[in-house]
């Protein structure tokens, strides 16, 4: 019997013990842990194929805010780019992408690839540098002008891409439809590989310049580049306010002594409406006031400033971005 009452008191007190350790007393339980990752703010950047310039300048920006900004734990990822950088803003899995200004249109406004899937809650951050729709052709075509490609074999870019939506919104601007020409749906390596063959008498081409595709039809062609005069250019913007004004100047490739007017789409940061506006300002602040980080890794960089931050932007912008550049 004493061993028995012995067992229970040893019992007892073990479970007490136990309890103590459990935390199951007083204010103790209901004590917030510290966060596992000590405050961390995540950002998850989207770019796009890694031989691409969004995806160097991803990195640059990860790296920038990483140093900059407050809690920052930024990183960056190599995606589809534009369309599908929508798409991964719109199911939360990024906070940053970088796209195209017109892609951007598009998704707000529910037109184009994303017709009758609008995605109103895009917000900018910033237009970065341009990309310019480059009509080109060659000397032995006898095209010019815009006009010029009528009844032409025109390369205009893959069904269903950015690219295929500058040349037809340029040519309707210009007064020509897809039935005043012979309209080949290529992709970008196919347009020009075509246009070197001979296969097609001139080409939409949507990229930065110098590109290397033209540089190099133009060590075996006389290149032709087509100008987009302003008068033209103008009535373009006023339909479709992501377009600006470029100069693709002489001499950027083999024999063109030229200048030659044309526009351009932008690259652009995009977020949603997920992102607060102090957050907003933060990035954009830790960007511009690091610029030279992402002019190491790429030249295009050289093109983004403060004051065009705004030009061609195609969509409402977040609010802490839209207070940054007001400030002087």
């Amino acid at each position: 019997m004493k061993k028995f009452l012995a067992f229970l008191m040893a019992f007892a007190v073990i479970g007490s013990v136990l309890a103590g350790c459990g935390g199951g007393g007083g204010e103790k339980k209901d004590a917030p842990k510290p966060a596992a990752d000590g405050g961390k703010k995540f950002i998850n950047i989207a770019t796009g194929g890694t031989a691409g310039t969004y995806y160097p300048l991803g990195g640059a920006l990860a790296d920038i805010l990483n140093k900059n900004v407050k809690g920052a734990n930024a990183s960056a990822q190599s995606t589809g780019a534009s369309v599908a950088n929508v798409n991964l803003l719109k199911e939360g899995k990024v906070d940053i992408a970088f796209i195209q200004n017109d892609i951007a249109y598009y998704a707000v406004n529910g037109t184009e690839m994303f017709k009758d899937k609008k995605v109103e809650s895009l917000k900018g951050l910033a237009t970065l540098y341009p990309e310019t729709v480059q009509i080109v052709t060659t000397a032995k075509t006898g095209i010019k002008t815009i006009a010029d490609l009528k009844g032409k074999r025109v390369a205009v870019g893959a069904a269903g891409s950015g690219t295929e939506a500058n040349a037809r919104q340029i040519l309707n601007i210009a007064g020509i439809t897809y039935k005043d020409i012979k309209p080949q749906y290529l992709s970008f390596g196919e347009a020009a590989s075509a246009l070197k063959d001979g296969n097609v008498d001139a080409g939409f081409v949507v990229a930065g310049f110098p590109t290397a595709a033209i540089q190099d039809l133009a060590t075996q062609h006389e290149v032709v580049m087509v100008s987009v005069d302003a008068a033209l250019a103008d009535k373009l913007i006023a339909q479709y306010p992501y377009y600006t004004k470029v100069t693709i100047p002489a001499k950027t490739y083999n024999k063109v002594e030229t200048d030659t007017a044309a526009v351009a789409v932008k690259c652009m940061l995009a977020v949603t409406d997920k992102m607060d506006a102090d957050t907003g300002y933060a990035i954009v602040k830790a960007l511009y006031g690091n610029l030279d980080r992402m002019k190491a890794a790429h030249n295009v960089s050289k093109n983004i400033t403060k004051e065009s931050a705004k030009d061609g932007m195609s969509i409402k912008l977040n609010a802490g971005a839209e207070k940054f550049f007001s400030e002087k």
